[in-house]
């Protein structure tokens, strides 16, 4: 019991904690390759979607092994639970088409909430990166989007 005390204080004391500038030269390893990751700045926030629903929009500013870019990714709500999901489409202009920047969103979003995310490739050629709520609870270790993070599950929760 004790223990898990002592997780739940500590998990308190991450929340908001750390800077996204802060991520520099971490390593990641994706689909086999390891990449380095610094990351710059970001922020998050709110946008109305094309249905109407409040959407939450996470920009990155991050350089993965000399590509630099910003990436985003775009949570909403979604599913009969009501369940955060995030969604993010890889670049075809970006430099290496489409399978590198998936691979470079990848690496940034294991290198900032430790777990990576799933990439599905549609018949179309697109490919999405997908990232659930244990990713958007891994973002709110940072200053920059705690607060939007907090607000935009507040407010978009259960009804």
């Amino acid at each position: 019991m004790y223990k898990k005390a002592e997780e739940i204080v500590e998990e308190g004391r991450a929340r908001g904690s750390l800077r996204l500038a802060d991520v520099k030269g971490r390593e990641v390893l994706i689909e086999g390759r390891r990449h380095v990751v610094d990351v710059f700045g970001g922020g998050a926030q709110f946008e109305k979607g094309r249905s109407g629903r409040t959407l939450l929009r996470i920009a990155i500013t991050a350089e993965v092994d000399g590509v630099g870019r910003i990436y985003e990714i775009t949570f909403g709500r979604y599913g009969r639970n009501n369940k955060a999901m995030g969604f993010a489409v890889a670049r075809a202009d970006a430099p290496g088409g489409r399978e590198a920047d998936a691979e470079r969103l990848s690496a940034v979003t294991k290198a900032l909430t430790g777990k990576e995310p799933r990439v599905r490739r549609m018949r179309d050629g697109r490919i999405m990166i997908e990232c659930g709520e244990g990713h958007l609870e891994g973002f709110m270790r940072y200053t920059e989007l705690a607060d939007a993070i907090a607000r935009w599950l507040e407010e978009t929760g259960r009804r």
